[in-house]
């Protein structure tokens, strides 16, 4: 078997060290070192017996690499991403794809310019359960899908907040989580037009939003509502539904609703709600759960990315994939802090 592509891993926080990991479980790709200036960066390039580099550009310079996984900080991923673009690597860029519109507009350009292949880390798409459900939709059997609701409540313990920046704005669950659900309905549901939201910061005090509820109105001309809050104690949020990371505790609930003329999808456990004969709230219901591999996604998405870098396939989730979300999450608070529609331009 001929070794897989190498991959270098810029960024060696949480998220990094996860990616490594899904390197190491997978036959597709090579780690190839590891690209961090903290100690805790190099001690991992020596505990997996690869080259650990301080700077993005000193590993651009060593050559030998193929394609790099960008886990930086959000600050530096338009820098990070538009460096890898010019040295013709292609690159996965953790998500937010940039900290605003312009940066993410700038890495789409580059890379589209350059024929270089940008991907985005919104790691949920690769999760066999959302290929099932996009194709239960494709095949048709929810029908025109005319409601959408999703859920992401869960309680940030206090001991989170005592770093500064996480009470600061920009830190809150919009940015921060919210971004992920919003890429999934762009997925199942296509383009979002128009957004109105609210927030509030009333139990902490702190200056970022800890709530925030949204509405959404779909291209398709489906309506959608979506409510996140990080100081609620409650079992329905992506994170302790999908158990895609061990690091949080388990529930059997769902988060997402999608309503149909045919029929309705719950997700994360995938029953699909139908009437047997005729269509009507007065008719019996029956209830169909599809089975789904529990393969993570994290691993999954090494291994399509490995596919993209032998330019065996096109990224899963494109950097306009990473644009889009991030313009319903900009729609968002810009519509917070008016108090009126936003309509987004596309």
């Amino acid at each position: 078997m001929t070794e897989g592509p190498k991959l270098a891993v810029v960024g060696a926080g949480l998220i990094g060290i996860r990616h490594i990991e899904a390197i190491d479980k997978t036959a597709a790709a090579t780690l190839a070192c590891i690209v961090d200036p903290a100690e805790a960066g190099q001690a991992a390039a020596r505990a997996h017996g690869v080259p650990g580099y301080l700077t993005l550009e000193e590993m651009i310079a060593a050559g030998g690499i193929d394609g790099v996984i960008l886990a930086t900080p959000n600050r530096l991923h338009e820098a990070g991403a538009l460096a890898c673009i010019d040295a013709g690597l292609p690159v996965l860029v953790e998500k937010p794809i940039a900290t605003d519109l312009p940066g993410a507009r700038r890495i789409v350009a580059a890379a589209e310019a350059a024929g270089v292949a940008a991907a985005v880390g919104h790691h949920r798409r690769h999760n066999p359960l959302i290929a099932r459900a996009k194709a239960l939709i494709d095949e048709g059997r929810l029908g025109q899908i005319a409601s959408v609701q999703g859920t992401t409540w869960f309680m940030k313990p206090d001991s989170y907040f005592t770093t500064d920046w996480r009470r600061r704005k920009g830190a809150g669950p919009v940015y921060l989580n919210l971004i992920h659900d919003i890429d999934l309905l762009l997925h199942l549901v296509g383009p979002v037009v128009s957004v109105q939201a609210m927030e509030s910061n009333a139990v902490r005090g702190n200056e970022v939003e800890e709530t925030a509820v949204i509405l959404l109105r779909f291209a398709s001309g489906a309506l959608g509502t979506v409510n996140v809050c990080d100081t609620a104690v409650a079992p329905w949020s992506w994170e302790l539904t999908a158990r895609e990371n061990p690091a949080y505790p388990a529930t059997s609930e769902d988060c997402y609703w999608l309503g149909g003329t045919e029929g309705s999808l719950s997700l994360p456990n995938l029953a699909l709600w139908r009437n047997p004969a005729t269509r009507s709230w007065w008719e019996p219901l029956s209830a169909t759960r599809f089975p789904f591999d529990l393969t993570d996604p994290l691993i999954l998405q090494i291994e399509q990315f490995a596919a993209v870098v032998r330019g065996e396939a096109a990224p899963l989730v494109s950097a306009r994939d990473g644009l889009a979300a991030l313009e319903v999450i900009e729609a968002v608070k810009n519509s917070a802090a008016s108090g009126l529609p936003v309509a987004l331009t596309g």
